[in-house]
């Protein structure tokens, strides 16, 4: 296989644009230039003289492997640095993009006249939107209330009790016990991920007609090997840490405790079937969210046969597709944020077309997700909005060829960005974050509008380079990003989903692939239920385990055992009477 060079370019700077002059970018421009360019090049100089644009690519790559190998050859040198050296900052932040020290450009493009006051130029901190201040990353030492499932160990006073003299010389009075909370000590010890205990059932034996008779095991301790808190710590070790099999075996290994990998996946696979009416509520609810959001990313299943590839396809699907896929669902409903994972060969709107097949509410629901056309739920209407940060990363992408547009352009998005946290953090409802953002970004885009058309009308910039390409994927699709200033409740981006997925990309990071299309299954249902309950702050572990000791409560009414009222429906069950 092979892959685009990265080269470090020392040509010109473009020539500035009609009306505006630019600034020399203090950083070198990285450009990608395919192996076989470069190869071409290469047999080109054994009959001819190259020419100067060639020349020019040669030399800017046997540069960059110079400088490569010179700091491969330092010894305090790492992998982040080389990383960075080719490829750039990882993070896109408007301070990295623009560096944090860095003036803003006196001659950079000026906002149209009218978007005053609210000039997308200005600084964040105008009269009517408040500086964003930067939260402190740290949140201290944890104290003991952040160890919920720790047991609380009381300890009495050695020699002291109520009522005793005080031990203190020359007092006479009595001690007794504050009303303040006692001191406390936290120690953390460490133990197996999974533990086994061994019970030694005392056997006898009639001397004279040979009966045996075996003790009873303890209350609780059960009639499986592996019990519920064993399949709940597998998966959620395996699908939500993305810690693979052989990984867990390693590790149990190196503390005594024997656990292969097959067992492991017996033991999840038997747990699935009682977690899946949870699942199912899981999706019927989904379908009824108001927001909706939904991506995917590659997957493998190795045992993929082409039948088993027709029977997962949609009807009316193309039998010649080969991809394989995990796409992920996050809806926002009246209970809270839903997760939904599912590996197979549908695109992420075929899977959220299947979800939507469960929608009872006539009203179109907000899909956000990037503009791909699989993206889209097939028939099924949606308020379709599209993620502004997928079109702010095009202008991101081309900054070093221009640096003074593509600064308009960031510090243009930053206040509405900020403007949305701001509702976020006010907890505003969905209509008066839509008068907020009307009144506070709605002046701003429309300025990038603007701006954007200017740019081309006029012929500043040059339609096929790369920010002529980046205005016109935002002008596609402007009415899609801009759904937020009409419809109550569209969100900006679809970083949720992004963030889900990243459950899926770390299994594949790890575990590389499905072994087969029920693997997959088994892993999309784990991922659901783990992904969800941490959307809701509930310990997926207690919540797992809670699912598998009551198959039957589950199965009879799924809707009372969702993360976020579980616990409600483990209280009803312990105040029923015991049955006789």
């Amino acid at each position: 296989m092979r892959y685009n060079a990265v080269y470090e370019h020392d040509a010109p700077a473009p020539p500035a644009s009609r009306g505006m002059s630019r600034r020399k970018n203090p950083r070198t421009p990285r450009v990608s230039v395919p192996i076989a360019r470069l190869d071409a090049i290469v047999e080109r100089t054994r009959t001819q003289a190259l020419p100067v644009d060639d020349h020019a690519t040669l030399k800017a790559a046997v540069d960059t492997l110079a400088r490569l190998t010179e700091e491969l050859e330092t010894t305090t040198t790492t992998l982040e640095r080389v990383r960075r050296l080719i490829f750039g900052p990882r993070t896109e932040t408007t301070d990295t993009v623009l560096g944090k020290d860095q003036p803003a450009p006196r001659d950079a493009p000026a906002p149209p006249a009218d978007a005053d006051p609210a000039a997308p130029g200005a600084s964040d901190g105008d009269a009517t939107l408040p500086p964003h201040q930067k939260t402190r990353t740290g949140h201290g030492r944890n104290g003991a209330d952040k160890y919920p499932r720790a047991p609380r160990i009381p300890v009495a006073h050695a020699t002291l009790k109520q009522g005793d003299p005080c031990p203190e010389p020359g007092c006479t009075g009595r001690v007794y016990v504050q009303r303040q909370e006692p001191a406390v000590l936290v120690r953390v010890t460490g133990v197996a991920p999974l533990q086994a205990q061994v019970y030694t059932l005392e056997r006898l034996r009639c001397g004279l007609c040979g009966t045996v008779f075996t003790a009873d095991p303890p209350a609780g301790v059960g009639a499986a090997k592996y019990d519920a808190t064993a399949a709940a710590m597998i998966a959620l070790l395996k699908y939500g840490c993305g810690l693979p099999f052989h990984r867990i075996q390693r590790l149990e290994q190196a503390l005594a405790i024997p656990l292969p990998a097959t067992t492991q996946w017996d033991v999840v696979a038997a747990a699935a079937p009682c977690l899946a009416p949870a699942v199912e509520e899981l999706a019927q609810q989904a379908a009824q969210g108001t927001v909706l959001y939904n991506d995917d990313t590659t997957m493998r299943i190795l045992k993929f046969t082409a039948e088993a590839r027709a029977e997962a396809l949609p009807p009316g699907a193309n039998a010649e597709r080969t991809g394989v896929f995990t796409s992920g669902v996050v809806a926002e409903t009246v209970n809270g944020p839903i997760a939904l994972f599912k590996t197979g060969p549908c695109h992420a709107g075929e899977h959220l077309a299947e979800v939507l097949n469960r929608r009872h509410d006539p009203v179109p629901p907000i899909q956000m997700s990037d503009a791909l056309a699989r993206n889209t739920p097939g028939d099924h209407p949606t308020q379709a909005a599209s993620c502004i940060p997928h079109g702010r990363r095009k202008f991101v992408e081309v900054h070093d060829a221009f640096p003074d547009e593509v600064a308009f352009v960031l510090e243009t998005l930053r206040p509405v960005f900020h403007t949305d946290h701001q509702a976020q953090h006010q907890g505003l409802d969905p209509h008066a974050r839509l008068l907020l953002h009307q009144q506070e970004s709605g002046p701003r885009m429309q300025a990038l509008h603007d701006w954007m058309a200017t740019q081309l009308e006029t012929h500043a910039v040059e339609p096929n380079s790369g920010l002529g390409q980046a205005i016109r994927y935002m002008q596609n699709h402007w009415q899609k990003m801009t759904l937020f200033l009409r419809v109550p409740g569209a969100p900006l981006s679809n970083n949720i989903c992004e963030r889900a997925l990243k459950k899926a990309i770390l299994h594949r990071n790890n575990s590389l692939f499905y072994r087969t299309l029920n693997g997959a299954k088994v892993g999309d249902l784990f991922m659901s239920l783990i992904h969800t309950a941490e959307l809701h702050q509930v310990a997926p572990f207690d919540y797992l385990v809670a699912l598998q000791r009551h198959p039957a409560a589950v199965a009879l009414d799924p809707p009372a055992w969702m993360p976020w009222n579980y616990t409600t429906a483990l209280a009803r069950l312990a105040a029923e009477p015991a049955p006789d």
